[in-house]
């Protein structure tokens, strides 16, 4: 279950997870950009932005959007959506 302030966005997403997404982002005040599509070898990645942005650019604040790539996973800070930070894996080495 996701938190309420992270989205992981899957490799090789499916329509269950864009549903999901748009659900998450709803909550937030924010919408998937319906005019940017990419896909690629690890899925498609998605352009988000603050709901109501019209398609000429930028909300009135200034906020541009996020393009979320396959596998990141993104946080709500505040009013913004942005990539969150990674914990880098142990790697069983030892100082």
């Amino acid at each position: 279950m996701e938190s309420t302030t992270t989205y992981a966005w899957p490799r090789w997403a499916e329509a269950a997870d864009g549903e999901a997404l748009e659900r998450w982002l709803a909550g937030h005040g924010w919408e998937v950009d319906p005019m940017v599509f990419m896909a690629g070898g690890l899925g498609r990645a998605v352009q988000v932005r603050p709901a109501g942005s019209g398609p000429d650019g930028p909300d009135p604040e200034g906020e541009a959007g996020l393009l979320i790539l396959p596998g990141e996973t993104v946080e709500f800070a505040g009013s913004r959506i942005r990539i969150a930070h990674r914990t880098p894996a142990a790697t069983g080495a030892r100082a």
